[in-house]
């Protein structure tokens, strides 16, 4: 599959629902900068990447390496620094770097940097891997939901990529495996010293006079001279859109959004007719569905999240001492844990969901509260105490009930045993419930002849 295929495939659905909201604000593209380039001498193309790796990441590298190999780039350089990120998104970094057309150079800096895990793997697949002083590299092992070491399916895997990406650059086998297999890691000399990178290199300037004339061999075996001593560096941003993208893509601002969605939408349901919480619980869990949409979701997780929402909804409907939002509260945190499956820089964090499902647990139980005193007294509750006096128009009917339409929204009406008809001016004078209880403000026949002047009696 081609790479434009690939990142069609990631991003369908999801950046459409986000796009347009989004695009007004952040820009459609990524930004560019050149730095002395006079069309004369000798290109590069820069990026930084200080962040998990994610769809959206994979996607600027891959048009970072498209640029460059359409723009006559001597080498596309990765300024790396990331805890690790989604195994998905690594594999597809790592098959672009290895069929790029243009010498791809990933440099582990600034100094204090790290390529953790998946960012390890990706360092490896560079045609030139490079770190600056004070750098670390390593601790690739695949971990399972609660941080620990998945099964020997899925670490003999990683390691078979591990060591065929180390194989085809010419690196120590040996380390690329171990650091899957045994979460080994090493600073950036050592790394240097064990083969598993090719230099340090304090500084990007540094870096490219120190790779210029080094040769490497391309997609395709044609091999290529780096002549990027003094040449022009021109910076490819991530750009505001796709900052944005990456922003959303993190699992702890998912399940807050989810989290507090869902709330909203309860506070809908306690206090129907307001719209505002409906507003803003829909709205924050349509921009969870582009983090759910990029990251690795489990049935599980999503199936707590469903019961967590449906106790919540029963403490609206039957309050008591907080069972069921107790209960809710605890699906909620269950959710949490499992929700995505986690990754090495991805993963929902205890200080998020533990907070989390008190705070919606507690709302949910004062949202519980506020409808039964709606039901049980409203006459003094806010919305319906306003209502009880007011006069208001019947404008459908049938028999002693009817519909009108009060203050932006449809109410049922009823009255003690007298008949209503469309037309009618009744006062309100209670709240039943979700139902208005009203009187006629005049006598009203429900005989017609009465309304023609006709006699009643024969």
């Amino acid at each position: 599959m081609s790479s434009g295929a690939r990142r069609a495939a990631r991003f369908t659905g999801a950046v459409a629902v986000v796009a347009v909201a989004l695009a007004a604000v952040s820009g459609l593209g990524p930004a560019t900068g050149a730095a002395g380039v006079d069309g004369a001498g000798a290109r590069v193309l820069v990026t930084t990447i200080d962040d998990a790796i994610t769809p959206v990441i994979a996607d600027h590298l891959t048009d970072g390496v498209e640029r460059a190999e359409d723009g006559g780039y001597q080498a596309y350089v990765v300024r790396l620094d990331t805890p690790g990120g989604l195994d998905v998104s690594m594999r597809d970094i790592i098959r672009d770097f290895l069929a790029a057309r243009v010498p791809v150079v990933v440099h582990v800096s600034p100094s204090g940097a790290r390529a953790a895990s998946a960012g390890a793997l990706i360092t490896f697949s560079a045609h030139v891997a490079a770190m600056a002083p004070g750098t670390a590299i390593g601790a690739a092992t695949p971990v399972d939901l609660e941080g620990g070491d998945l099964g020997e399916k899925a670490v003999n895997d990683a390691a078979a990529l591990a060591e065929s990406v180390a194989r085809l650059r010419d690196r120590n086998v040996d380390f690329a495996v171990d650091t899957v297999r045994r979460a080994r890691s090493a600073p950036a000399d050592e790394a240097v010293e064990l083969g598993a990178v090719d230099l340090l290199a304090a500084s990007l300037p540094e870096l490219l006079r120190d790779i210029d004339g080094l040769e490497v061999t391309l997609a395709g075996g044609e091999v290529v001279t780096l002549a990027t001593d003094g040449a022009a560096v021109v910076e490819y941003d991530v750009g505001g859109f796709r900052r944005v993208l990456q922003w959303l893509a993190d699992p702890n601002l998912a399940f807050l959004f989810l989290s507090v969605g869902s709330l909203g939408l309860i506070y809908e349901l306690a206090n129907p007719g307001v719209g505002a919480g409906g507003i803003v619980g829909a709205g924050l869990i349509i921009l969870a569905l582009f983090s759910l949409s990029v990251l690795p979701v489990d049935a599980v997780g999503l199936i707590f999240l469903l019961l967590a929402v449906t106790l919540f909804v029963a403490e609206l409907f039957a309050p008591g001492v907080g069972v069921f939002a107790a209960l809710g509260a605890a699906a909620l945190v269950l959710s949490g844990l499992f929700l995505f499956r986690d990754t090495a820089g991805l993963g929902v964090s205890l200080a998020v969901v533990l907070p989390t499902a008190l705070l919606v647990g507690g709302a949910t139980v004062a949202a519980g509260r506020l409808a039964l005193r709606a039901r049980r007294a409203p006459s003094t509750t806010t919305g319906a105490g306003t209502l009880v006096g007011k006069l208001v128009t019947v404008e459908r009917a049938s028999g002693s009930t009817g519909q009108a339409h009060v203050d932006g929204a449809w109410w049922n009406l009823r009255t003690g045993g007298e008949p209503l008809h469309p037309g009618d001016e009744v006062r309100v004078r209670s709240m039943d419930g979700l139902d208005l209880v009203v009187e006629h403000t005049t006598s009203h026949s429900a005989d017609p002849t009465d309304e023609q002047g006709g006699p009643t009696d024969g």
